[in-house]
């Protein structure tokens, strides 16, 4: 039974930085991928960042530059170090895992596990 456990979200001031952390806990065999959507209440969820097992990495246009996406592939983790946030960023931020590699961006639909998500509040 694979599950995800977010951390690290909270309310920020705009130029802040936040870093979230996810651990999956269960296993999966093979390469998998990471992946870090946000959803704002009443719209659809957005992919944010990805990365594959070998480190291959995707943002989306809004972040680049200003988030990071890493693994610890020996603790099952994931990171995403957020930096000079701005109140769009306001969102509820989900960790996922997808059993299908990511070195292109991945749809949400195709990530199989999800976590239940940490707020992030940028005023």
């Amino acid at each position: 039974h694979v599950q995800l456990v977010e951390s690290g979200g909270g309310s920020v001031q705009a130029g802040d930085s936040l870093r979230l952390s996810c651990a999956l806990s269960g296993s999966i065999y093979g390469s998998y991928c990471f992946g870090w959507i946000r959803q704002v209440s009443g719209k659809e969820r957005e992919g944010v960042a990805s990365i594959d097992s070998d480190g291959e990495t995707t943002y989306a246009d809004s972040v680049k530059g200003r988030f990071t996406i890493s693994r610890d592939n020996a603790k099952n983790t994931v990171y995403l170090q957020m930096t000079s946030l701005k109140p769009e960023d306001t969102a509820m931020y989900y960790c996922a895992a997808s059993l299908r590699r990511c070195s292109t961006p991945l749809p949400v639909s195709l990530y199989n596990y999800w976590g239940q998500g940490t707020q992030v509040t940028v005023s």
